[in-house]
């Protein structure tokens, strides 16, 4: 198993989409390349940013493969390998494996709702028995409102007594920071990411193994300065950002800004069931966002 450990700014890497509704691998890696050069430690590809639920167990697969083939550093890259069938969640996990990612971050199956904690013990323990040839370290990623199920802090010290140290970390997308925090208490060795940029400087002072973020997309700069230096000024304008999407579509929002950024309209493309960010939404982020940079960065 990888010895790598994933610290500090990590994008949630949007997918960008083609005409034809296929992932668009060009895109997708050139958009990486410019993320891991300006500022992002590590990606978070095909993860909810990422449309993931939305692509084919093909396409993902492709997708995995074209960052392996365009040369970029796996070792900084985790991949979204949960599905609703354990044996789609096993195939991925083994395809990213083969690859060499640094880590594979594991949605519960999300379908049936309720289910008690035994059937998710079996569905971890399904993926790790089979991987084990190749133990790709595994993330468990906590979105409940998405999932419907929580990796709820007894269930995660179940599976790092089972497992031991093939979970070597979670993804926190609940919101709830006392979550958080409780997670991150189980174990120093157990690394937990919040999903917001705002937590960067409690983060390098040793809460948390950083973040995972939706919006580093846009404002990674800003996020390394605040993790690398506890630069405040830097992370208030990175949450400033962020703020400009509360009470609006996250994905399409970060895709719009993305396009406005790299003046690349295609960047904007989402797949169903998700559907373009609407136009008065687009102008009021784009304006917000070039306020607080005061330039174009790209």
């Amino acid at each position: 198993m990888t010895n790598t450990k994933l610290r500090g700014v990590i994008a949630a890497v949007a997918t960008p989409v083609s005409e034809d509704g296929s992932p668009d691998t060009t895109r997708a890696t050139k958009l990486a390349r410019y993320l891991l050069d300006n500022g992002c430690d590590g990606l978070n590809v095909l993860g909810t940013t990422g449309e993931a639920t939305s692509f084919s167990l093909d396409e993902r697969k492709r997708v995995m493969t074209a960052y392996k083939d365009a040369g970029l550093p796996l070792n900084r890259l985790m991949v979204g390998t949960g599905a609703a069938a354990v044996a789609d969640a096993v195939a991925l996990t083994r395809h990213a494996a083969e690859l060499g990612f640094a880590g594979a971050l594991v949605l519960p199956p999300f379908y049936y709702k309720g289910v008690p904690d035994d059937g998710l013990v079996a569905y971890i323990d399904t993926i790790v028995q089979a991987s084990a040839g190749k133990p790709i370290p595994i993330y468990l990623y906590h979105f409940p409102q998405q999932s419907g199920l929580h990796w709820h802090v007894p269930l995660v010290k179940r599976l790092l007594e089972k497992f031991g140290s093939r979970i070597i970390g979670l993804k926190d997308s609940s919101g709830d920071m006392n979550y958080a925090r409780e997670a991150a208490a189980i174990s120093k060795s157990f690394d937990v990411f919040p999903s917001t940029e705002a937590v960067l400087i409690d983060a390098k002072n040793g809460a948390f193994a950083g973040c995972i973020s939706a919006t580093a997309n846009c404002n990674p700069d800003l996020c390394q300065r605040a993790w690398s230096a506890g630069d405040a000024a830097a992370l208030d304008a990175a949450v400033t950002i962020r703020k400009l999407f509360d009470g609006r579509a996250l994905v399409s929002g970060v895709k719009a800004l993305l396009a406005h950024i790299h003046a690349d309209p295609a960047l904007s493309r989402v797949k169903p069931p998700l559907a373009a960010f609407p136009a008065a939404d687009r102008a009021a982020v784009i304006a917000g966002y070039d306020q607080v940079r005061g330039k174009r960065v790209a």
